[in-house]
């Protein structure tokens, strides 16, 4: 059976957040080509919208318009969806987060969590077939994770969660560890890949044995 949740551990440098990017066709590769669902993602823009979904630590390299409308509807209309339909399926999301209102409020006036909020809804409503989580809980207090952890549970998309947060991977179904070779220049590879518990705990060795923090980087 295929993994539905993945999560993705690493030293910082070793290219998690690059991986995330390719994998979003963000940043197109040096050479090959990603495909995320038979869609090349760097190429295929539009494709790439129903393929897969990114979510950022910081909602404010996410968010680009002023009001909570304009935001959700945006990734809609760039999927070719008919404006009073989008408009219908964001008035349903909202409503399904206990936040009917905030259709025009604007995006300023909203709490770090709550933006997080509006960069998760903006996805879902794309409904990728994967989504990349890039540190999205980071710096934010329980009830704001633990209602973004609800919203993403709905949905049925293929989750990669990059995190320092072991503790929040642990009942994923698999786990990815990234390394890079001391020195830096060289590529990164896949050091591990297994079940969760596995993984976590051959990756909490390795931290132990240089000294212990969860970014650790080489001396």
């Amino acid at each position: 059976m295929r993994a539905r949740r993945i999560g993705i551990v690493g030293r910082n440098g070793a290219g998690k957040s690059q991986m995330a990017r390719l994998i979003a066709g963000l940043t197109a590769p040096d050479t090959g080509k990603v495909t995320v669902c038979g869609v090349d993602v760097a190429k295929d823009r539009k494709g790439a919208l129903g393929a897969v979904g990114i979510l950022f630590q910081n909602p404010d390299h996410q968010i680009i318009f002023p009001t909570v409308e304009e935001e959700l509807l945006f990734g809609l209309r760039a999927q070719r969806v008919a404006k009073s339909e989008a408009l219908a399926k964001i008035s349903v999301m909202l409503e399904t987060v206990g936040h009917g209102d905030w259709g025009p409020r604007a995006v300023h006036t909203l709490s770090g969590g709550q933006r997080h909020l509006v960069c998760l809804m903006s996805v879902l409503l794309m409904r990728p077939k994967v989504i990349v989580l890039d540190e999205p809980f980071a710096g934010l207090d329980l009830g704001a994770r633990l209602r973004l952890a609800r919203l993403l549970e709905r949905s049925d998309a293929m989750i990669l969660h990059i995190s320092h947060d072991l503790e929040a991977l642990e009942s994923y179904d698999e786990v990815l560890w990234i390394d890079r070779p001391a020195g830096a220049h060289e590529p990164a590879y896949l050091r591990a890949q297994g079940p969760a518990k596995e993984v976590l705990t051959a990756y909490r060795g390795e931290m132990e044995k240089r000294g212990g923090g969860n970014d650790f980087t080489d001396l």
